[in-house]
């Protein structure tokens, strides 16, 4: 009876021969000796294929970050910034709140549907 680990070890060893038997053949045949080794050089970046890599990759990181939602309760009866507060000022002045700036956060909205964050969201990639 043959094992399986013998049958296993027996390719295992064929293999390398034929691999390290393939390797001496092509060293004896090589047309001309390696060129001497010099000092090592850099190849020039290129800044503009590196930029447009890293505006890439960020635009892929940032985007949901600036449609994550803010407020983990919106839309729920825990929420509280679900209720504002509005100032009516003397001498017919327009009524003040803070549902401006709450609203979209209790709405399920993320950075970018913030009344002055939004626009600035917009300068980022992605």
């Amino acid at each position: 009876m043959v094992s399986k680990k013998g049958g296993a070890g027996l390719a295992a060893a064929v293999g390398a021969a034929v691999l390290l038997g393939a390797g001496s053949a092509q060293a004896a045949t090589a047309p001309h000796p390696a060129p001497e080794a010099g000092p090592a050089t850099l190849t020039k970046t290129d800044v503009g294929q590196a930029l447009n890599g890293t505006t890439s990759g960020l635009g892929y990181g940032i985007a949901p970050i600036k449609s994550l939602r803010l407020d983990p309760w919106a839309n729920s009866s825990a929420d509280l910034l679900n209720n504002g507060a509005t100032v009516q000022p003397d001498q017919g002045l327009a009524p003040v709140g803070t549902g401006t700036l709450t609203g979209p956060l209790s709405a399920g909205g993320g950075a970018k549907d913030l009344p002055l964050v939004g626009g600035l969201t917009g300068v980022l990639p992605g």
